[in-house]
């Protein structure tokens, strides 16, 4: 091979690869902006696969700023479709269970039977020992749509669909499987948590780990998002009734906290295994579940709680929607 003797133009996107991996002293967080051209470049497949591997783990070791998930969230935003579909509440489910069952699920069912609109969204199986969202929706009877017209006509027969992030962000599903190959999960793990793709009232979002229930609140309140951000059980939507839970909530760009006291008396022991037809029989009044009804109710009244209830009305109506879950569908 001949020696070069033309200097390569750096490629486009180089700049936000070194913005934040420039050593302690030279990195710093994207602003707002920049995040918003970074996550179009990559959207539009205008980066390498060396670069696109590299900003994925640099935004991770750094850990993303709510000015960039906000970036980030506005440039997918930009290339979705205008719908007109009309939607209560945005569910996002990425995380999977493993120490109890998706007891979420059942709150979204009953909800949506009572007439608030549900959009759930997942991003698929990806680690080992969990079971996921997807896994579970056909047991359950929720509607999966391939495109956002299925899900306009599931949301107005049932009130609930469920759409997988390949059928409507296949560029944003291949970062969330690059895990296999990064050993990480990365900030798109995050970033799906914040997108609320059709604009709903209120985005609900789990965040585990501490500290960055935050972020996300801030995030979702620069979007002008209302949204209630939890610790939720495993990572998902879902209210650990054995525990006092944190609210952080943005409604009309004031941002706003709220402590639930826990619910149960005692500390449930987690079941042996996670049988989704134990979850079935809850539903249909065949079994009961002192941790897993706790945990329904609660998970609903969050719900209510974002669509403008307080905590009294939002446990009270949760209260009456569980136990009238059958006349209500």
């Amino acid at each position: 091979m001949s020696l070069s003797l033309v200097t390569p133009t750096e490629h486009a996107f180089a700049e936000f690869v070194r913005i934040i991996g420039k050593g302690k002293r030279g990195a710093r967080s994207l602003t707002r902006e920049e995040a918003n051209a970074a996550m179009g470049m990559i959207l539009d497949d205008e980066v390498e696969e060396a670069q696109l591997g590299a900003f994925l783990m640099l935004l991770r070791h750094k850990e993303e700023t709510a000015e960039e998930l906000a970036g980030f969230t506005e440039a997918v935003r930009a290339r979705l479709p205008e719908t007109g579909i009309e939607v209560d509440i945005d569910w996002p489910s990425y995380a999977g269970k493993k120490r109890h069952l998706p007891w979420f699920l059942l709150a979204a069912k009953c909800l949506a039977g009572h007439g608030v609109r549900i959009l759930l969204h997942g991003g698929g199986a990806h680690t080992p020992g969990r079971v996921y969202t997807e896994q579970y929706v056909d047991l359950l009877g929720i509607p999966v749509c391939q495109h956002w017209e299925g899900v306009g006509q599931a949301l107005d027969r049932h009130h609930i669909a469920f759409i997988p992030l390949s059928a409507w962000s296949p560029r944003l599903q291949y970062m969330i499987d690059l895990r296999r190959l990064l050993g990480l999960r990365s900030p798109i793990h995050s970033l799906a948590r914040v997108l609320n793709p059709l604009g709903a009232r209120c985005g609900l979002q789990s965040i585990f780990h501490p500290g960055y229930q935050e972020t996300h609140r801030e995030a979702s309140r620069l979007l002008g998002d209302n949204a209630i951000v939890i610790k939720g059980e495993g990572g998902e939507i879902e209210i650990n009734p054995d525990n006092a839970s944190t609210l952080y909530g943005t409604t009309g760009g004031n941002a706003w906290n709220e402590v639930w006291p826990a619910m149960a008396t005692h500390r449930h022991v987690k079941p042996e295994r996670l049988d989704p037809n134990h979850l079935a029989a809850v539903w249909r009044g065949e079994a009961a579940d002192e941790y897993g009804e706790l945990a329904v109710i609660a998970t609903i009244a969050l719900a209510l709680r974002g669509l403008g209830a307080t905590q009294e009305e939002a446990f009270e109506r949760a209260g009456r929607y569980w136990l009238a879950r059958h006349d209500a569908m």
